[in-house]
């Protein structure tokens, strides 16, 4: 009896070229409320939860950051990306690699720690409609990567055990999410993490970007 496969999609530096803008904009946002810290800390940090990134930014600024200046932080964060929103593009082979597993007739859905305010600029780049793809959103759970939450909600959208779920991602916390909810991590280039990196944490293979996995495709169990 063959497993039938499903992935699973971070989205920022997995589907979209967006890394980079996130980074900017919590540097702004982090100006504006005179904290200190530089953009290559920021980087490391992308994709994490809210949660992680405030106690890592306590523990490296030792400064006090309360629950009115976390919100201020995120809204400042938000209206910044949205200023270089202009600029997220699909990084190359997103869109084919989805047009792919849809004619395929394996099931899709996307896992993103940006909240929905975000995320949709990135959903609008991809040409992906939220109310037609499942999409899971900081949102919509209780906690973010490294934690499985994500993950975990998006394979029961689509009615799947995460057991037979492909979870790709760019960064260690999509790796280190996907191994704690027992899927299958893959790694990708594209968001600025090493392979070595990648692997450490768990993932199994690691491409270049989307256009790559999709000529590597049937390594991963990505066909019918």
């Amino acid at each position: 009896m063959r497993v039938e496969t499903c992935f699973l999609f971070d989205l920022d530096g997995t589907l979209v070229d967006s890394v980079y803008q996130h980074v900017l904009a919590w540097s702004q946002a982090l100006d504006e409320e005179g904290i200190a810290l530089s953009v290559w800390r920021i980087h490391r940090k992308i994709g994490m939860s809210g949660g992680l990134f405030t106690n890592q930014l306590l523990r490296e600024t030792g400064q006090d950051i309360s629950e009115d200046r976390i919100a201020r932080l995120g809204r400042l964060h938000a209206e910044a990306y949205g200023r270089l929103s202009a600029q997220v593009r699909p990084l190359p082979g997103a869109s084919a690699l989805l047009a792919n597993l849809t004619e395929a007739g394996i099931p899709w859905a996307i896992a993103t720690s940006g909240r929905m305010e975000t995320a949709r600029v990135n959903l609008r780049a991809l040409d992906v409609d939220p109310e037609r793809v499942p999409v899971v959103t900081r949102d919509m759970v209780k906690y973010a990567k490294p934690d499985p939450d994500l993950f975990l909600a998006a394979a029961e959208k689509l009615g799947k055990g995460i057991e037979t779920a492909v979870i790709v991602g760019d960064s260690i916390w999509d790796m280190l999410a996907a191994r704690r909810c027992r899927g299958l991590g893959v790694g990708l280039l594209s968001g600025g993490y090493g392979a070595d990196e990648l692997e450490r944490a768990g993932a199994v293979r690691v491409y270049e970007d989307p256009a790559d996995l999709l000529t590597h495709l049937d390594e991963v169990g990505g066909r019918r």
